[in-house]
């Protein structure tokens, strides 16, 4: 992936600023903060999004995200955070390199996540269910 910032990234080819590292996951600060920590989480293998990426990656991937998340409670006295992934265009993600986030997050930092809820989907949740089953 010749044109992927994130492995220009891993390759030591773009700037960033290292959290932490281990042989197989980068995390990095987020050159686009939402809040002060705001760190990406990647595979230094290029994958796309969570549809292709083996199992034993993903949990190397997580297991980073619980570690930055705790050495930002630990050194920082972060409490409160959300862990993003978004995967495809259509769920707003926009760099095509699986990443997680996590943003460190307080009271009126002025960052507001909502859904629209559909509670009238309830009534359909057995023929959901039987989709997928």
């Amino acid at each position: 992936m010749n044109s992927c910032i994130f492995c220009k990234i891993v390759k030591g080819e773009a700037k960033s600023w290292k959290v932490y590292e281990t042989e197989d996951v980068y995390a990095f600060l987020d050159i686009h903060p939402a809040s002060k920590y705001h760190t990406l989480v990647i595979p230094k293998k290029h994958y796309t999004n969570i549809f292709d990426i083996p199992e034993k990656e993903l949990k190397a991937i997580i297991s980073v995200v619980k570690k930055v998340s705790k050495l930002y409670e630990e050194k920082l006295g972060i409490h409160n955070i959300q862990i993003i992934s978004n995967s495809g265009a259509e769920a707003q993600q926009e760099v095509f390199h699986l990443h997680f986030h996590i943003v460190p997050r307080k009271s009126g930092d002025g960052q507001n996540i909502r859904w629209i809820t559909h509670p009238e989907w309830i009534n359909d949740f057995d023929n959901m269910i039987e989709k997928i089953k």
